[in-house]
């Protein structure tokens, strides 16, 4: 953190803290925790000088005020107040879950005839959890416990902004409902822990919700550098009445011994034409037989069908299409 006058204005730049990821608290320490939506945006704070403006910076440090213009009334709402807050900007779907695939059209979008039509199309919403400086006050040292009842007093709630709701000590309750709007997980954050900038710390754990699928390999695609001539990601559907619906890549958490011995059963399998029915545009994809059956973990579907953030977990040899 620098520190600067504070004067109206100047406020001090705090670097994000950043969650471990792992398992929720066991039960019997779940008292000491605080529990949160992990939303699935783009991690952003936001600078309140206290003269109706709000400075947008993103967890890189790059300035996105001017990517989010929808945001700029939360300055306005702040007032008077000076104030450096944290959270999360997301694009919401029809049912109220973020749609990363959505936000990822927003971010780094810098001509305004451009946001001002993806504004649109894809407006955004700040949730905000965190407050670490307030009226010339920095809160880095108070407890997590107390910074939430700082952030709530502040009554930050526009039509696109808001301040979720946290739940203390009872992980079951923010397990389920998580699950049950479809949230990508829940952060655990312990009550007394305090903020510390650019730090992973483990009083903030990530547990995510993750649903497995099995799905038919019907191409891949050569990977880059030392993964040249074996599979970077391969690309896979599922059964539908019309044929194979393509749902994504998958690439991540495939392990280098397991590309080579992919790429060994997708040489024998290859094809010319892709399996898939409709067209699929993908520069130099590799057609196989669609016999070969993968599980794949996922944080749920996106708007268009596709596989959100899927990893990949295992080749089922025992399953046969």
């Amino acid at each position: 953190m620098a520190e600067h006058d504070h004067a109206l204005g100047a406020l001090p730049e705090i670097r994000p803290m950043l969650a471990t990821e792992g398992p929720m608290p066991g039960e019997g320490f779940e008292l000491d925790w605080g529990f949160e939506v992990n939303w699935e945006g783009a991690r952003t704070i936001a600078y309140c000088p206290g003269d109706g403006s709000v400075r947008l910076v993103s967890r890189g440090g790059d300035e996105v005020t001017g990517t989010y213009p929808e945001l700029v009334g939360l300055g306005e709402q702040h007032g008077r107040r000076q104030a450096v807050l944290d959270g999360e900007i997301v694009v919401l779907d029809e049912r109220g879950r973020p749609d990363f695939e959505m936000l990822r059209r927003r971010m780094g979008v810098e001509d305004s005839g451009e946001v001002a039509r993806l504004m649109m199309d894809a407006p955004v919403r700040f949730m905000l959890f965190d407050v670490m400086y307030l009226d010339g006050r920095p809160l880095l040292t108070t407890q997590y416990r107390e910074r939430r009842m700082h952030l709530a007093g502040l009554g930050l709630e526009g039509s696109h902004w808001s301040t979720p709701d946290w739940i203390e000590g009872d992980a079951r309750q923010a397990w389920t409902t998580g699950m049950h709007h479809g949230y990508e997980g829940v952060v655990a954050k312990r009550s007394s822990s305090t903020y510390q900038p650019g730090v992973r710390s483990p009083d903030w754990i990530k547990a995510k919700h993750v649903e497995t699928h099995d799905v038919i390999i019907g191409g891949w695609v050569e990977g880059s550098g030392d993964r040249r001539g074996l599979p970077g990601e391969v690309l896979v559907g599922v059964d539908c009445p019309d044929g194979l619906r393509f749902v994504g890549s998958v690439g991540s958490d495939l392990g280098d011994a397991e590309r080579g011995e992919l790429g060994e059963y997708l040489g024998a399998i290859a094809r010319d034409d892709s399996p898939f029915a409709g067209p699929i545009d993908i520069p130099d994809a590799q057609w196989v037989e669609p016999r070969l059956v993968a599980e794949v973990a996922i944080s749920g579907w996106t708007a268009d069908g596709l596989l959100r953030r899927p990893t990949w977990r295992r080749l089922r040899p025992d399953v046969h299409r």
